[in-house]
């Protein structure tokens, strides 16, 4: 019995150990992306959208060319002034239609008027970046905006001078990652568009090339 007990230590000590953030992934975390992956709006902005910015405003340098930076999403809870948990929803729910974890905004001072106390949670917003942000795009483009009701198109002023986009939507339900029949309530959210244009006209030929819907 003792040299089954002193077999298994030794064999203990020998096993290398497990290195850290092997196995399982932990709850909340990022899903791993194969190695070498690429989104289909990745490939398509060099093969496609790029040159067409060249072409048009005859850029010398490739790093002139304008391009995406980064998304924000933000959704505001007002509900949540009557019950806290609500942000808590509200951010769960936004961390499946990002794909990634969200974090649940407090209200920096206190607005006796709307019964808002300071560091109060009010909402949720993610920051989307690189592989993450083009299949949100790609997923806003083709998927959540068509299925908004009596949808005409995004507002093409709708730039803040510094070729940044934002755009509302009222239902947060248009993107098939929420479950409706599982839905206790119905948010709006805010998509704001970054990009690395210094003009709105370059921002906005950027976004056109990527197929955004803007009104004619």
């Amino acid at each position: 019995m003792a040299d089954v007990k002193d077999s298994r230590k030794v064999a203990k000590e020998k096993a290398p150990k497990a290195a850290k953030g092997d196995g399982a992934p932990k709850s909340g975390s990022r899903p791993r992306l194969p190695e070498g992956y690429a989104p289909r709006l990745r490939k398509y902005y060099d093969e496609v959208v790029r040159p067409k910015l060249i072409e048009e405003f005859g850029y010398k340098n490739p790093l002139e060319v304008p391009r995406l930076d980064k998304i924000v999403l933000n959704m505001g809870v007002g509900e949540s002034v009557n019950d806290s948990k609500k942000a808590s929803t509200a951010a769960a729910d936004l961390g499946q239609i990002a794909g990634q974890k969200a974090v649940v905004t407090r209200a920096r001072t206190a607005i006796a008027s709307f019964k808002v106390r300071e560091n109060m949670p009010i909402g949720a917003k993610v920051t989307l970046r690189k592989v993450r942000m083009y299949e949100f795009v790609d997923r806003l483009i083709n998927v959540a905006l068509p299925r908004v009701r009596d949808f005409r198109g995004l507002n093409p002023k709708s730039f803040d001078g510094r070729g940044n986009f934002a755009l509302g939507i009222k239902e947060h339900i248009v993107f098939p990652e929420i479950d409706y029949d599982k839905v206790d309530s119905m948010w709006g959210m805010d998509v704001i568009v970054c990009t690395t244009a210094k003009t709105d006209a370059e921002a906005r030929a950027l976004l056109k090339h990527f197929n955004f819907p803007f009104r004619q």
